[in-house]
């Protein structure tokens, strides 16, 4: 894929990921890819997935960089939301959270073979437990 295709590509992912559009992820995630450094499949990818949306259903990633190298993609995103339920270990109060994200890619044969991010998760907890 050219730059082009693969940042067109890549936000399409995002669009797919913000309509809660989780059932065509195989266009997107191959089905082995390192997470975070450790072997998995996709099928948990898209489990965790659909447990962030379950719990927070009005969760919205907002791409504010995109950078691309050749077959890798570096993101830094605006995530936001309101958890209905309980998530990460505290019970819903109506507390939306607003966080960054960094996430980096590579990409094989049109798909995520590697997929790492990285976000304040801390901070999160303390935006909802406030």
């Amino acid at each position: 894929m050219t730059d082009r295709d693969l940042r067109s590509w890549y936000l399409r992912y995002v669009e797919a990921l913000n309509n809660h559009d989780l059932d065509g992820m195989e266009e997107f995630i191959d089905d082995e890819v390192m997470l975070d450094g450790v072997p998995g499949r996709r099928d948990a990818v898209v489990a965790v997935l659909k447990g962030i949306v379950d719990a927070v259903p009005d969760i919205h990633w907002d791409v504010q960089e995109l950078l691309i190298d050749r077959d890798r993609i570096a993101v830094r995103a605006i995530n936001t939301g309101t958890p209905v339920q309980e998530w990460l270990g505290v019970p819903p109060s109506g507390a939306s959270f607003e966080i960054v994200e960094y996430a980096i890619y590579t990409v094989g044969d049109g798909r995520f073979t590697k997929m790492t991010n990285l976000h304040d998760s801390a901070g999160l907890v303390r935006q909802l437990a406030a």
